[in-house]
């Protein structure tokens, strides 16, 4: 129960269909859609999780084909020198970022613990702002203010191994007509991680 009102006959109590609370009809009265739990039409929410549905909602009408539409992007492994021109997308079922180049990628959403975006700002002499989401662990997100994506860093588990692998994504200066494409895949990258850090209790 989440909500005070003392419930009888007239005053009935109403469960939020994301997180499963109780609350009275003025506390749990929007009704949004929640694909992610197969609901086809908007459904009763509390305020709290009606945020979170819009949220989602936007992303997916947005942001979704973005990601799977994929990027180019000078990666590196590791603590290797050597970087290769590669294409990351998100795969069609969204449980992978797959990258596409000489070599072959697909690392599984799942085992993504940190994702930090590197970003600039348009004024000369600031310092670079970094953005820091993480999805495991509950680390306070920062956000830069006006500032340009650069390029982003993963951690994330092989399976079979407990160690963490790191891959740096830099967005190529000299592929400028893509430069664009790669900034916005990667504010994408940005809202979905920091859906993900919000509704991963839930």
């Amino acid at each position: 129960m989440q909500c005070d009102t003392k419930f009888d006959f007239i005053t009935r109590k109403h469960h939020c269909r994301r997180c499963g609370k109780c609350f009275c009809d003025k506390c749990c009265s929007k009704k949004v859609p929640l694909p992610r739990m197969c609901f086809v039409d908007p459904v009763r929410q509390c305020a709290e999780c009606a945020l979170i549905s819009q949220k989602e909602a936007e992303f997916y009408d947005k942001q979704l084909k973005v990601l799977m539409n994929g990027a180019t992007f000078f990666v590196t492994l590791g603590t290797s020198d050597k970087s290769e021109l590669m294409v990351c997308r998100l795969s069609n079922n969204q449980r992978y970022l797959v990258l596409d180049g000489d070599s072959h990628y697909e690392i599984e959403i799942i085992q993504i613990s940190t994702v930090q975006i590197l970003t600039e700002g348009f004024t000369p002499g600031d310092k670079d702002i970094h953005t820091y989401t993480s999805l495991l662990e509950s680390q306070h997100i920062t956000e830069g203010g006006n500032t340009r994506a650069i390029g982003m860093i993963l951690q994330y588990k092989v399976p079979g191994s407990e160690e963490l692998t790191q891959m740096k994504f830099t967005a190529s200066e000299d592929l400028s007509c893509n430069k664009k494409l790669s900034a916005s895949w990667l504010a994408a990258m940005h809202k979905a991680t920091k859906l993900l850090y919000e509704s991963r209790d839930q």
